[in-house]
């Protein structure tokens, strides 16, 4: 019996935000196509648990991930050493595994399809990003390690036309492939009547430009014109980000009578928060290649308020129980939610066929079925069946 082609898969993290948890789906469907999956990563952490039941082995090397920080005069020196260490620890890493191809994850490991085009692997990059609103040149490079890349999976059509912006001899190796989204089995049917506080959910990380400042403000706002309601935030910072989370706190300690917010940090099991609120916000005030938390909240039965930017709006702007308003205005987000008070009864009227489009179009079997056929076919074989039980699977070294 031949043995599966190995694959080596690369990623900066190990957490279960939303491009960690589209890896460990990539990773299933590399498994469920018959491949041999070895997968690294910079550190240990949730993520590294899940990918091991899934039969993949997992190996914790030093990496270059890049960072807004790094970018600056006083991460250069990190940039410098992470670099160095980096490409020896990968050159060291596709000399032991020798894959037929690699899957890298995020344009945020710049040397890693340099590196394994230079080791003849077949390469795959796997662009979650859409670094549309940042200086050409700065987004340009950031691409530019995927001209290395033998084929490049984008998550949405937006995403393909700003790298083919950057890189138009990219335009011919890209596919888009939609994010697979998993949803709760049997979601809880939203409140019928919207009495005492509007109960609203955010779920990801606490950063700037995903704008959960924005709803706090909006907060404030709706408390002020006698309209009460209830924040819940699920998600925490980038380390170095602290900053950030200090000034939500203050904010939301100063928040008038019939406003309030309350801080969960990091949990992987998001869907119990999405039951307890009316609706989910996903304020983002910059790019967005796709909305994985906004599928989320239509997969969960709730009615969904996002920033109008074209990665949200391609994910679930032809939602009935989706609103999209203009991005980083505060005001035009309690103005939504204010409505939606409103408009309840039509809103949750919508959101069982909301939920039902949702599940055919980001069925996860799907994502898997299609990563797993363009890798197989990048490292020169096919799709096959899956082996009867995972041969490599153990203790991350």
């Amino acid at each position: 019996m031949t043995a599966p082609q190995t694959v080596l898969a690369v990623h900066p993290g190990a957490e279960l935000f939303g491009s960690d948890r589209m890896f460990l789906e990539s990773v299933i469907g590399l498994r469920e196509a018959g491949l041999d999956v070895v997968v690294a990563l910079p550190e240990r952490g949730p993520l590294v648990p899940r990918l091991q039941a899934a039969g993949a082995r997992v190996v914790l090397i030093p990496m270059l991930v890049l960072r807004k920080a790094l970018l600056r005069p006083s991460g250069w020196g990190t940039l410098a050493r992470d670099g160095i260490r980096g490409l020896v620890a990968a050159h060291r890493l596709l000399s032991r595994v020798r894959p037929a191809a690699v899957y890298v994850s995020t344009i945020t490991l710049p040397h890693w399809p340099v590196v394994a085009r230079l080791r003849r692997a077949r390469v795959v990059g796997h662009v979650h990003e859409a670094e549309e609103s940042i200086n050409r040149w700065v987004s340009t490079a950031a691409y530019l390690p995927l001209a290395a890349a033998h084929a490049v999976i984008v998550n949405s059509e937006y995403s393909r036309e700003t790298l083919v912006a950057r890189l138009p001899a990219l335009a011919a190796r890209s596919t888009v492939i939609h994010n697979g989204v998993e949803g709760p089995d049997d979601p809880e049917p939203p409140r019928a009547d919207l009495s005492g506080p509007m109960r609203v959910c955010y779920v990801g990380r606490l950063s700037p430009r995903k704008g959960p400042d924005l709803l706090l403000d909006a907060a404030r706002l709706l408390a002020q014109a006698g309209a009460p309601v209830q924040i819940t935030l699920v998600g925490s910072v980038f380390p170095g980000n602290e900053w950030y989370e200090r000034e939500l706190r203050e904010t939301a300690d100063a928040l008038p009578d019939g406003a309030d917010a309350r801080f969960v940090g990091f949990d992987p099991d998001i869907w119990p928060h999405l039951a307890a609120g009316d609706a989910v916000i996903v304020p983002s005030r910059l790019d967005e290649s796709f909305g994985n938390t906004a599928v989320e909240g239509v997969l969960a039965l709730r009615p969904v308020v996002a920033g109008d930017i074209r990665g949200l709006r391609e994910a679930v702007g032809d939602y009935a129980s989706a609103v999209l308003v203009a991005p980083g205005d505060a005001r035009a987000l309690a103005d939504a939610l204010a409505s939606l008070r409103m408009d309840w009864p039509s809103l949750r009227a919508s959101v069982a066929d909301a939920r039902t489009r949702a599940l055919a179009r980001h069925a996860p079997s799907m994502y898997r079925a299609s990563i797993g056929r363009a890798v197989a076919e990048a490292a020169g074989g096919r799709a096959g069946a899956p082996p009867s039980a995972p041969p490599h699977a153990g203790d991350a070294t």
